[in-house]
């Protein structure tokens, strides 16, 4: 059944910028942010008065728990360390209609936050992403723009399709998102993974710029450019694969067949001029490289089929959870 017909049957309009009925959590990942969380959870409290804000704490060695939870926020620990750990165990214990995503360190404008709500709200999407914009020539260190730069065309060029700024840590979710994402992910490959689980299922979904300013001086990234990004790279490598096995296994079989190709010419040509093989460990090796080749490809078609089948799985358990129009349309029902 469609959200439209959702609509329909509750015999009710849906009031345009109508979020009072819903229940809203932020959710804020926190690893030494001590500097920062006090004023990160104001600002929301000032910004989304209705909504409820947790804390997550990561096995921070500062006083983040005590100010996170003096400023107001629900406070809980997460003892696995990353943040991904974080966010898998914020989806698993928080039930809302709709969920706020940012981090503690104060470098997201929290004044648009109410915008990037309502724009969800009012066009039913199942992801808004905050694409941050540079307010000072610190903010973003060149290592991070130019690795965001590459990892985020890499995922277009495989997807057909993708967002500005797929590393963004500002991100807006509707529940039927929330409950339907089989996170794996333990570190900051988690927007990385929610990106794709949104292309992968062609999911509604909109970008807007938001503003993006430097950590203050007491507070430090945990980000490290090189081996974060490769933990990325390698994120979506196997995402590939998963995803789109056909296309990594014919292009494993097509490189193992130009290497077979390569070794086994000048045998082929001997052969041709002499009618002998006088490398012949060589020949052996070209004739296994090309056994492999079409064993990759025979690999690749099954586990296409049997992604499809995932893939499908994937998108019924997506369908099975209420739109964010489907829960409006009930709220206002019921108030009715």
């Amino acid at each position: 059944m469609d959200d439209s017909a959702d609509v329909q049957h509750s015999n009710c309009s849906i009031p345009e910028n109508n979020i009072a009925g819903l229940n809203i959590a932020v959710i804020i990942p926190c690893y030494n942010e001590a500097a920062a969380i006090a004023t990160v959870v104001a600002d929301l409290q000032k910004y989304l008065p209705t909504a409820t804000i947790y804390v997550y704490d990561n096995n921070s060695p500062d006083d983040t728990i005590s100010r996170a939870r003096a400023a107001g926020a629900i406070v809980r620990s997460e003892p696995r360390q990353g943040k991904g750990y974080v966010v898998r165990r914020m989806f698993a214990d928080i039930e809302a209609d709709l969920y706020v995503l940012i981090d503690g360190d104060d470098t997201y404008d929290a004044t648009v936050v109410h915008q990037l709500v309502d724009k969800l709200v009012r066009d039913n999407l199942d992801m808004v992403n905050g694409a941050r914009i540079e307010q000072e020539a610190t903010a973003y260190r060149p290592g991070h723009k130019l690795g965001n730069r590459l990892l985020t065309g890499l995922v277009r060029v495989i997807f057909s399709d993708g967002f500005n700024d797929m590393l963004s840590g500002y991100r807006i979710f509707s529940r039927r998102f929330v409950k339907s994402f089989p996170q794996s992910s333990g570190g900051f490959e988690i927007e990385t993974e929610s990106t794709i689980h949104a292309l992968e299922l062609q999911m509604p979904t909109a970008e807007v710029g938001v503003a993006f300013k430097d950590r203050g001086e007491d507070s430090e990234s945990k980000l490290n450019t090189f081996s974060d990004g490769i933990r990325i790279l390698w994120t979506i490598t196997n995402l590939l694969k998963q995803e789109r096995p056909m296309i990594t296994f014919t292009v494993i079989s097509s490189l193992l067949l130009t290497l077979a190709a390569v070794l086994s010419y000048p045998i082929f040509v001997t052969f041709i001029e002499t009618g002998l093989v006088p490398r012949f460990p060589t020949a052996i090796l070209a004739t296994g490289i090309c056994l492999l080749a079409f064993l990759s490809l025979t690999a690749g078609l099954i586990l296409d089929t049997v992604t499809r089948g995932r893939r499908e799985a994937k998108r019924m358990r997506y369908l099975e959870i209420p739109s964010m129009l489907s829960i409006l349309a009930h709220r206002n029902a019921c108030n009715g």
